[in-house]
Order: structure tokens, then sequence, then C-alpha cells
């Protein structure tokens, strides 16, 4: 007779867009109300932390890192599987045909992406830089709000932007954050 644990796997469930929280929320309930936490040990809607400038001032938001998906640790076993395509908003499992048999992630995947997860909680300060010298932007912020911009030099330390930005015919000098500035 053997003892050994058995551990879950991990699972990707397909849900209605935007709506993600809400239906990992009701996913939790109905796991609760029929008693299938031991089956079920994980619901997990995967975020990353997003600034942006609103009215001058600086917003941060959480953002889906995988819109219309919600990830569950379990081990589908007997009506797990019924249950948690039951649950409204839940369209069904990541498989590998149409109302198939649902499909593991494999460990390197789900190492990745929990990882990713941990990582963007500890660095909620990394903001990527998604410019290029070069490239045009609109200013969104200050008192040069809707004007387009060169990009002339990027500070990454300073989260810095040099632009020049083109008033009355003459190019003029500026230096904004990441914020304050949006892709064309």
């Amino acid at each position: 007779m053997s003892t050994e644990i058995k551990q879950n796997n991990w699972y990707v469930l397909r849900v209605m867009g935007g709506k993600e929280r809400k239906i990992a929320e009701a996913i939790e309930k109905e796991i609760e109300i029929n008693g299938m936490s031991k089956f079920v040990s994980k619901v997990l809607v995967p975020t990353e932390k997003v600034y942006q400038i609103r009215n001058g001032k600086k917003v941060s938001k959480d953002r889906n890192f995988f819109p219309g998906y919600v990830l569950i640790e379990a081990d589908l076993v007997g009506e797990v599987p019924h249950t948690l395509r039951r649950v409204p908003g839940v369209l069904g499992f990541l498989s590998s045909k149409k109302g198939g048999i649902p499909v593991p992630m494999r460990k390197p995947e789900i190492n990745r992406i929990l990882g990713k997860v941990d990582e963007m909680a500890i660095s909620v300060e990394n903001v990527n830089i998604p410019f290029v010298v070069g490239e045009v932007v609109k200013v969104i912020d200050g008192p040069f709000n809707s004007f387009d911009a060169e990009i002339e030099a990027i500070d990454e330390q300073r989260k810095k932007l040099k632009l020049m930005v083109k008033i009355f015919g003459r190019k003029t000098p500026l230096e904004l954050n990441f914020m304050q500035v949006e892709k064309i």
C-alpha cells in the first residue's frame, strides 16, 4: 500500500473576458459549497501592476496577464470538472480538442508563470520601456498635452525621455517621464 501524496496539476479554464476575478471568486465559492477543497487547492488570476497618469497623478491598476483565462491547481476526479464547467462565466477547460479532456500544464510553463506572478508582486516599480529613439509619440500630460514629439534619448535610470516638440515651426527640447507619453 502506497502512502505517497498525489500532487495536483495546473489546468487552464477559459472564462468570459473582463470578468476573470468575479469568476475566480465564484469558482472558490462553488468549491466551498460542494466540499471540493481537497480536490482544488488554488484558483489564480495572474495580474501585473500597470501605472498610468490620470489628471496629473500616477495611478496603479492591476492588468490581467492572461485575459480570458483562470488557472486552477486541481485533481480532476469524479464531479470536479463538471462542477467547474457549471460555474457561470466558465466556457470550459483548455484542451487539445473542443470538449476534450482537460490538458494539464507542463511544470516548466507553470513555474515560469508563477515565477512571473511573484516577480510582478516584488518589482512593483519596474516599468517596461516600450519606446525607441527616433520614435514619434504623443504627449498625454502637461503643458504640451496632445502634441506629437520625437524621442531623442531615453534615460532608463530616471525613467525619463528627452523629446523634441515642433512648436510654431521650431523644434523645442522637452523632458518627460515614461508615463506622460503614449505610442501613436
